[in-house]
């Protein structure tokens, strides 16, 4: 993910360079889970996530951005209300492949204009902010606070330190809180242990509490 726009042995003759560079085209996600590049995927469920889980465990989940959706399988299993969703075909089959009989929870939509099916408690962030362009964090943070309700939470992996090319898109620090402040207090903030390598060092687990509007 270091250079997302090559296989992950270009040294190998019959793998050529990718043909999609646009992150924001479903087509550029597609060519990489179809060809498994796909380093952002730990092939499990951190344990920042679950310890997080074990503490709310009513809350609703939603998870933008699924990639091949070890959390909401967890959390599925365990009975907990959570859908989740990606705007890559191929990265929707192979979640729902993995999921099995609970394939219905994974949805194939565009977070920025999907309608989800219940107000969610918690909106779940791992490895999406950081796989959008600059130019769509603003809707991101708007989009996170049209659809958490006030007292909700945004919480997970945040990638941090900007990055001279993506995805993944770092964000500086001041940045993200510029970002959100407007509509999210910061109410935890603790080191990750467990990062998968392409964001070794650079996570951060973060939870936003949803701010009430202004006059409610």
């Amino acid at each position: 993910m270091s250079d997302p726009t090559r296989p992950a042995d270009p040294s190998n003759p019959t793998s050529a360079d990718f043909a999609t560079r646009d992150p924001n085209s479903p087509a550029f996600w597609d060519e990489r889970f179809e060809r498994g590049f796909i380093p952002w995927d730990q092939a499990g469920v951190p344990a920042a996530f679950q310890a997080f889980a074990a503490r709310h465990t009513e809350a609703a989940v939603l998870i933008p951005g699924c990639g091949s959706a070890w959390e909401a399988l967890w959390l599925a299993r365990q009975g907990r209300r959570v859908q989740a969703i990606d705007f890559s075909p191929a990265a929707v089959a192979a979640a729902r492949t993995q999921l099995g009989t609970y394939a219905e929870v994974v949805e194939q939509a565009d977070f920025f204009a999907w309608q989800p099916p219940f107000a969610p408690d918690w909106m779940y962030e791992r490895a999406f902010l950081c796989a959008l362009p600059g130019d769509r964090r603003a809707d991101y943070a708007q989009r996170m606070a049209e659809l958490l309700p006030p007292g909700a939470l945004l919480a997970g992996f945040f990638f941090l330190g900007a990055t001279p090319k993506g995805p993944p898109f770092g964000i500086e620090r001041a940045e993200l809180d510029v970002l959100l402040t407007p509509y999210f207090d910061l109410i935890e903030d603790e080191p990750v242990s467990d990062s998968m390598p392409v964001f070794a060092g650079r996570e951060r687990w973060l939870t936003w509490r949803r701010r009430a509007a202004p006059g409610t």
